[in-house]
């Protein structure tokens, strides 16, 4: 495959050979494994700077598009996940922007008395109902990720609603309700045995456990969400800035 990038365009060489890595990434035989050419032959190839050509694959890989092995290569990643804190999405958002193809092993849906933690964040009685919903979802050859949530009573939701859309699309566009601000803990832990049955895993195996609070642009709470991960299938990154 020949690769080439144009020079006399006033885009940064950068910003162009990223493009490009992106494309290459997107082709069917570098998605299954191949190896990327390597740096020196790629930037000769494209007229660049090997410096220039790792800035740009510094930032896939930062964003978990590509992995790099010392003495083997660069190449598409295939099994790991990555989530960043910023500019958060759905997870049907995300997952739709970094075209990584997701099924949904489980939906399930029910009115229940919230627990005490729930019920204080969303500052309701604990007699009040709220929907709850969980989901397994994962690639198509298996589940990674097992979802709980519990929505306050004020968005509106019926338990009606085509949840196979992505949820703050759901939120937003139906019952007006924008999700602007999140606030997550994450802490690692050893898999149960409901857990476990989930993510076909042992139980007592490692797992990735995320507490998001999720606030409308009002700052009043909207979702509490509980996400547990397998562990060898997924990387949180958290970008910080001063």
């Amino acid at each position: 495959m020949n690769f080439s990038i144009d020079h006399k365009n006033p885009i940064p060489l950068h910003i162009q050979a990223e493009e490009l890595l992106r494309r290459i990434i997107r082709s069917p035989q570098y998605a299954k494994g191949k190896l990327l050419p390597n740096e020196v032959e790629l930037a000769k190839q494209l007229a660049i700077s090997r410096t220039t050509l790792r800035l740009a694959i510094n930032k896939l890989v930062y964003e978990g598009l590509l992995v790099r092995k010392k003495g083997v290569g660069t190449k598409v990643s295939s099994s790991i996940v990555s989530s960043k804190s910023v500019n958060w999405l759905s997870f049907s958002q995300e997952m739709a922007a970094r075209k990584i193809p997701i099924k949904n092993f489980e939906l399930k849906l029910s009115w229940v008395k919230p627990e005490e933690t729930v019920a204080n964040f969303f500052e309701i009685r604990a007699n009040k109902k709220v929907l709850k919903m969980e989901r397994l979802r994962g690639r198509p050859e298996g589940p990674f990720v097992y979802f709980v949530s519990y929505f306050h009573p004020r968005i509106g939701l019926t338990g009606k609603e085509d949840f196979q859309r992505p949820l703050y699309e759901i939120f937003e566009k139906d019952y007006l309700v924008t999700a602007s601000l999140s606030k997550e803990e994450i802490t690692a832990r050893a898999a149960d045995k409901f857990i476990a049955g989930k993510l076909d895993l042992m139980p007592g195996m490692p797992i990735l456990c995320r507490k998001r609070y999720v606030f409308d642009q009002g700052e009043r709470p909207i979702e509490y969400n509980l996400g547990f991960y397998r562990a060898d299938s997924f990387v949180y990154t958290i970008e910080s800035r001063r």
